[in-house]
C-alpha cells in the first residue's frame, strides 16, 4: 500500500479525496471509523457515495455509536425538540450510511457493522440488528484487524505551532493509537485519512501525533462543521437518590469511573456536595437510612488527597469534579486517563479554553490502557488504588445478573462496550469494587414495572461477577455472598410494590426460606419516600435539576418534567390533566408559546395546549 512521504496529501474536496483512496487501496475498502464523535463525516459520505454509484466497489464500514439528531416520536416532542436540536446539532452533517440503514436502502455492495449503538436508536432496524457485532470494547481492535481494515477515517485537529506532533486525535485516540502502533510494527497496513475540525480541542500527550502518521487529510472551510453536542439531561430525585448512595462508596485517595447521562451527573453532584457541603451530604444519607457514623463501609470524608479518573469515556462530570477540587490525584502528571469523549457545546468549549498546562492533566489515550490491566500491569495496579467503577444498567435479577445492553428477544439496545472490562478490573485490583447503578422501576403508558426481576432471558454480566448493585433505595453488596443472602439484599433495594411477588418466586424456587421477612425500613421503598426525603434539599438548591449548567432556557426547563410526565402517563391521568387545562388562562402562556400553542389553530392544537396547561397546573 502506498503511504504518504513527507507528510499527508491534502484535499479540500471530499469526492477527490475518496477517489485518491480508491486509487491507493483498490475497490475493496474496509473502513474503520472511531466510536462516537471522531468520525470523519465528509470522507465517510464520499466513500459511501462512490460505492453506491459503483457496484464493483466493495465497502465495509466497521464502527460504533453512530451519532444522529434525535428522532421525534410525537407532535409535542417535535415542537419542543426541534429548536433544541437546531441549537445542539445544527450544522452537523448527517452520515449517509445511517440514513440508508434507517430507510432500508443500504446498497448490496456495502456492509455496515457496529459494536455499540446509541441507546435504543436501532431497536426497530432489522439491518442494524442483523449486522451488529457483540464485542467488548477491548476486543473490537481484533475484529477490525480480522476484517482487513485498510482505511481509517477520523476527525483530527491541526496546529502548526505544535511541531513535531502537529495533529491531535483529540476526542478519539481509543482504538486508533493501538492501530497506529501495530502499523509501525508492521502488523497492520492501512491508510489514515484525517479530516480537520476547528471545534475539537487539541488534546496533548498520547493523543497528539506526528504529521507522518497521516496519509491523507481533508482540510478546508467547506468541510469544517459544528460538533455533535447533546445537551445534558435533567437530574431527577430518583437519579439523586442513586447518586447519593453511589457517592458513599467512593473513598478519598481512590480511583473513579462514572458513566454518561443523568445518573453520572447525579453521582458527580453528590460527590461535590460531599466535598463542599459535607454536613448536608451526611444529613441526606441519614434521611436515606444510613448510620454512617457507625458503618465503616460508608464514605463521607472530604477529598483531601482527591481522586484519579480512569474512565473509558471522559464524561463532563469528570471535568466538573476537577473544577470542584475533587479530581486531583495525579498519575504520571494527569488526573484522568480516558479513551474518548462526547459532550455538550459547553464541554467542548471549556476544553478548548483550558490553559495548555491544565489541559495536559487530561490524558486521552488508548482504550487498551484504560480498560484493562495488561501491559505495564504493576504501574496500573499502583495507580488504580481504591478503585470504584460505576456503570449503568437497564435491569438486574434478584440473583445478581445484570442486563445492560439488550432485550430477551435478542434485540440490542446499546452494547457491552467497556462494562465487562471495568467489572473485571473491579475483581482483579486490590480494594476495588464495581457498582452497577440502575433505577428500581420504569414507567410507560401509566404502567410501572420493576427493573429488578426474578429472571430475564438476556444477560450482559452473569451473576458469578456480581459485586455491588445500587438503586434509589440503597446498596446491595452481593460479592461473594450466598444466593440466599443475595436475594435478601436485592429485595431490600427493590421497589416495595414488587417485593412480595419476587419473594414468592424466590421461595417457590427454594432459594430463600418461607419465613423470611424484609426489614421494616425496606418496606417503605416508594417514590413518595424518595420525594419526602430529598425534595427539601432540592428546594434548597442542593440537588438542582441541572447541577452543572444547561443549554435549556428557563421556560424549557419548566416544560421538560411536564413532557416527561405526559410521555409515561396512563389514559386516565391524561384525561384528568385535560380537564384541569381545558379553561384557557394567562398562566403558563410562555410555555405554550414556546411550543407554538399560544394561539391554537386547530382542534389538535387546542387539545395539546389543554394537556400542557393541565399538567403544569397539577405541578
Amino acid at each position: 500500500m502506498r503511504h504518504a512521504a513527507g507528510g499527508p496529501a491534502r484535499f479540500d474536496d471530499p469526492a477527490r479525496l475518496a477517489d485518491a483512496l480508491v486509487e491507493r487501496v483498490g475497490k475493496t475498502i474496509v473502513l474503520a471509523l472511531p466510536l462516537g464523535l471522531g468520525k470523519a463525516n465528509h470522507i465517510t459520505n464520499a466513500l459511501f457515495a462512490r460505492a453506491a454509484a459503483d457496484p464493483s466497489i466493495r465497502l465495509t464500514i466497521f464502527t460504533a455509536l453512530t451519532l444522529e439528531a434525535p428522532q421525534m416520536k410525537s407532535e409535542l416532542e417535535r415542537r419542543f425538540f426541534a429548536p433544541v436540536a437546531e441549537r445542539a446539532f445544527g450544522g452537523y452533517p448527517a452520515l449517509d450510511y445511517a440514513t440508508a440503514i434507517r430507510t432500508g436502502k443500504v446498497p448490496p455492495n456495502v456492509e455496515i457493522n457496529e459494536f455499540f449503538f446509541v441507546a435504543g436508536r436501532w431497536l426497530g432496524s432489522p439491518y442494524a440488528q442483523q449486522h451488529y457485532i457483540c464485542a467488548n470494547y477491548t476486543h473490537a481492535l481484533q475484529y477490525v484487524l480480522a476484517r482487513g481494515v485498510n482505511v481509517i477515517a477520523q476527525l483530527v485537529v491541526h496546529r502548526t505551532e505544535e511541531t513535531p506532533r502537529p495533529y491531535s486525535l483529540s476526542c478519539n485516540p481509543d482504538l486508533t493509537l493501538d492501530l497506529l502502533a501495530l502499523r509501525r510494527a508492521g502488523r497492520a497496513d492501512f491508510l489514515l485519512a484525517g479530516q480537520t475540525n476547528s471545534e475539537l480541542p487539541f488534546m496533548p500527550g498520547d493523543a497528539a501525533i506526528a504529521a507522518a502518521e497521516l496519509d491523507i487529510v481533508l482540510d478546508g472551510p467547506a468541510t469544517d462543521f459544528p460538533l455533535f453536542a447533546p445537551p445534558r439531561a435533567p437530574v431527577s430525585l430518583t437519579d439523586y437518590a442513586c447518586g447519593l448512595h453511589a457517592a458513599s462508596l467512593v473513598p478519598d485517595d481512590g480511583t473513579l469511573q462514572i458513566g454518561i447521562g443523568s445518573l453520572g451527573d447525579a453521582v458527580a453532584q453528590a460527590l461535590v456536595l460531599r466535598h463542599h457541603s459535607n454536613d448536608a451530604f451526611c444529613t441526606l444519607l441519614t434521611r436515606l437510612g444510613y448510620d454512617h457514623a457507625r458503618d465503616a463501609a460508608v464514605h463521607t470524608e472530604t477529598f483531601d488527597v482527591g481522586l484519579y479518573g480512569c474512565s473509558e469515556m471522559f464524561v463532563e462530570g469528570m471535568l466538573d469534579l476537577f473544577r470542584a477540587g475533587i479530581l486531583k490525584r495525579e498519575v504520571d502528571g494527569v488526573v484522568l486517563h480516558g479513551g474518548f469523549f462526547l459532550g455538550s457545546r459547553a464541554f467542548n468549549q471549556a476544553l478548548r479554553k483550558l490553559p495548555r498546562d491544565t489541559l495536559a492533566k487530561f490524558g486521552m489515550t488508548a482504550i487498551s490502557y484504560v480498560n484493562q490491566l495488561y501491559g505495564d500491569e504493576e504501574a496500573k495496579r499502583r495507580a488504580r488504588k481504591n478503585a470504584r467503577f460505576l456503570n449503568d444498567a437497564i435491569m438486574a435479577t434478584v440473583l445478581g445478573d445484570v442486563i445492560s445492553d439488550g432485550l430477551e428477544d435478542g434485540r440490542i439496545i446499546s452494547g457491552v462496550g467497556g462494562q465487562y472490562n471495568f467489572i473485571a478490573q473491579g475483581f482483579a485490583l486490590e480494594d476495588a469494587r464495581s457498582a452497577i447503578v440502575l433505577h428500581a422501576t420504569r414507567t410507560a403508558k401509566g404502567r410501572t414495572q420493576s427493573n429488578i426481576r426474578w429472571r430475564y432471558g438476556h444477560t450482559t454480566i452473569p451473576r458469578h461477577l456480581r459485586d455491588v448493585i445500587v438503586t434509589e433505595y440503597g446498596i446491595a453488596d452481593i460479592r461473594g455472598k450466598s444466593d440466599r443472602d443475595v436475594i435478601a439484599a436485592m429485595l431490600a433495594i427493590t421497589d416495595s410494590r414488587f417485593q412480595d411477588e419476587l419473594l414468592r418466586e424466590a421461595t417457590d424456587a427454594g432459594k430463600i426460606e418461607r419465613s423470611f421477612t424484609l426489614p421494616k425500613m425496606a418496606r417503605d421503598n416508594t417514590p413518595e419516600t424518595i420525594a419526602r426525603n430529598l425534595q427539601p434539599a432540592a428546594d434548597a438548591g442542593l440537588l438542582p435539576a441541572f447541577p452543572f449548567g444547561t443549554d435549556f432556557s428557563a421556560v424549557e426547563q419548566r416544560l421538560i418534567p411536564a413532557l416527561q410526565a405526559l410521555k409515561t402517563a396512563a389514559p386516565v391521568q391524561l384525561a384528568s390533566w385535560l380537564v384541569r387545562g381545558v379553561v384557557p388562562s394567562v398562566e403558563h402562556r410562555d410555555c405554550l408559546e414556546r411550543l407554538d400553542l399560544g394561539k391554537p389553530r386547530s382542534l389538535a392544537e387546542w387539545f395539546y395546549a389543554a394537556l400542557i396547561r393541565g399538567v403544569l397546573n397539577s405541578r
